[in-house]
């Protein structure tokens, strides 16, 4: 359900507002004692009254906190250059991510098989069927033939032994999920209803952080995080208040890219409006495996 013009306005001043608020809700429930007292209508007196504990879903719905945004951070096309890089920002900030892998990647280093299982191994890494040759880069020529690109993922899915239907086409932002239905360019659409029909579950991106002519990251931590509040802002998320984050194993190998990377995240980590989240955590994305 997209946002009402009174819900974003609420959101900007929360932005501006971020510190005082979480002050306000502190000092709330700290006085918010779990008892009340009520009047005993035979003695007419008061008398202590336990109140009911509010229970948290493990995986709340949007509802559950209007103030919260969510992100799913995505990294594509790993095992790669730059996989290494990312695993130590993710054991400093100790954040869930879902990367997309590409399966030749697995096994065309040893470097590559050891990043593979030491994604594989870690808690917080949640793996994803990215296909098998990433559509050898051509991608028109690719979806042209429909029983190839099921077959390429399937064969991802079977030489690494996958434990999900989470899937990303390459080249290419499709959605596929219980209430979303989305293709970029129009002359993937077959393949992708035929992916979906196979069972997978095809997740797109809300956000991409894209790199320059020299494969780094482009722009700063900064310019990215104003564009995930402009997005969250103006309701441009496939999902009210939830943005899947796209950028690639690859585009961490230099030094600069790794830091921009690194104080984006401890930037959204640090400011309490954000929880990141792995793709299985989306809404109803579980709904068309059922």
């Amino acid at each position: 359900m997209k946002k009402t013009f009174a819900e974003k306005s609420n959101y900007l001043v929360f932005l501006g507002t971020a510190a005082l608020i979480v002050n306000a809700v502190f000092f709330l429930n700290s006085c918010n004692k779990k008892s009340e007292q009520v009047v005993d209508s035979k003695t007419n007196s008061e008398k202590t009254v336990p109140k009911p504990a509010k229970v948290i879903s493990t995986k709340p719905e949007i509802s559950d906190d209007p103030n919260k945004r969510y992100i799913y951070l995505t990294f594509d096309d790993g095992p790669n250059n730059g996989t290494e890089n990312l695993l130590k920002i993710i054991n400093k900030y100790q954040i869930p991510v879902t990367s997309f892998i590409v399966g030749k990647h697995a096994y065309d280093s040893k470097t590559q098989a050891k990043n593979l299982k030491e994604l594989e191994n870690h808690d917080l890494v949640e793996l994803a069927n990215h296909s098998y040759a990433h559509a050898e880069n051509k991608y028109s020529e690719f979806y042209k033939n429909p029983e190839k690109v099921v077959h390429d993922f399937d064969r991802a899915k079977d030489s690494l032994k996958f434990k999900n239907k989470y899937a990303r086409t390459p080249g290419r932002n499709i959605w596929r999920t219980s209430d979303i239905d989305n293709t970029d360019i129009k002359s993937s659409k077959i393949a992708a209803d035929e992916l979906q029909r196979a069972g997978y579950v095809l997740v797109g991106w809300d956000l991409e952080w894209k790199p320059d002519n020299k494969m780094k990251l482009k722009g700063s931590h900064q310019q990215m995080a104003k564009r995930v509040d402009s997005i969250f802002f103006n309701d441009l998320e496939k999902t009210s208040r939830h943005l899947v984050f796209l950028t690639h194993d690859q585009y961490l190998q230099d030094d600069d890219s790794v830091k921009e990377l690194d104080l984006f995240i401890f930037g959204l980590q640090n400011s309490n409006r954000f929880e990141f989240r792995k793709i299985s955590d989306y809404p109803k994305i579980n709904d068309i495996l059922k």
